[in-house]
């Protein structure tokens, strides 16, 4: 195999078209030199650089399925249906999302991860998993989280201390709303063995329909939903929801058709009839990324 590769032959290797390898060798990213007024490549530079960072580069540039990502929020979910964006969704939890977003397989993704300093929401592994990558973290919603009681434990259960022998759904492991959970279970002096917990439930309202249902004694879950299911509710944490969305998606049809429909009456009606929403900072922007 020769030492070196020209334009063209680099361009298959890499299946890019030689106008593509032309600009990426002007702009310094891939190793090069100019002998007798041709660019030649280094072979063992570029598979270096394919090592290093050319994967994720090439990555970029695929296409973005039209797929919305990470945690369930159900005022999210019914604009995405309500709005026909033709946005599909895959919702299974913060930490799910983030990664799959970083990975390029989704549009957007919606974030309630807990800065355990107390200072904010989501910047902080967004950054870690997206600093480099056209994003925007923007605010969606804020929102009121606390313990959803069965009718029984109205009176017994107040606070996480109370938790104590109680059967308790989880989320799992992905999700935003569990890793806040272990940190206020931390917090209140108990361990995961001083619970009795039944299996998780992957979505806000699964959680609540646990509690309703008898089998669950609570969840940490949403007011709106222990609203919606007239369950007893003991208020805990304002988190604050974020959606990260790509910056050049952002400008496509579906989302504009999304977010044009964020904008209309019947989305503020909707948001107001959620107990514990507030959307008065919706739109705001928390993260801008290069």
């Amino acid at each position: 195999m020769p030492e070196y590769l020209t334009t063209k032959e680099l361009a298959e290797l890499l299946r890019l078209k030689e106008r593509k390898v032309y600009d990426l060798a002007a702009s310094g990213v891939l190793p090069c030199f100019r002998a007798t007024g041709k660019l030649l490549f280094p072979r063992d530079g570029i598979n270096a650089w394919l090592a290093e960072s050319g994967s994720s580069f090439l990555a970029a540039g695929k296409p973005i399925p039209t797929v919305f990502l990470g945690s369930h929020d159900p005022l999210l979910e019914w604009a995405l249906r309500e709005s026909r964006c033709g946005i599909a969704t895959f919702f299974d939890g913060s930490s799910d999302g983030l990664a799959r977003f970083a990975a390029r397989e989704g549009l957007a993704t919606g974030l309630h991860l807990h800065d355990e300093s107390g200072a904010d929401w989501n910047v902080a592994p967004v950054i870690q998993a997206c600093a480099a990558m056209p994003v925007a973290l923007v605010e969606w919603a804020k929102r009121c989280r606390g313990l959803i009681v069965s009718d029984r434990y109205c009176k017994e259960i107040r606070t996480f201390e109370d938790l104590r022998g109680k059967r308790v759904v989880p989320r799992q492991e992905e999700a935003g709303a569990q890793n806040l959970f272990r940190h206020l279970l931390d917090r209140a002096g108990l361990a995961p063995n001083d619970l009795h917990f039944t299996a998780p439930a992957r979505t806000e309202q699964d959680a609540a329909l646990a509690v309703l249902e008898g089998k669950a004694d609570a969840a940490f879950g949403l007011q709106a939903l222990a609203s919606q299911y007239k369950l007893p509710f003991h208020p805990i944490v304002r988190e604050r929801f974020d959606i990260l969305v790509d910056r050049r998606s952002w400008f496509e049809p579906p989302l504009q058709k999304f977010l044009t429909f964020c904008r209309t009456d019947a989305f503020a009606e909707r948001a107001d009839g959620l107990a514990g929403y507030d959307i008065a900072n919706s739109g705001q922007v928390h993260f801008n990324g290069p």
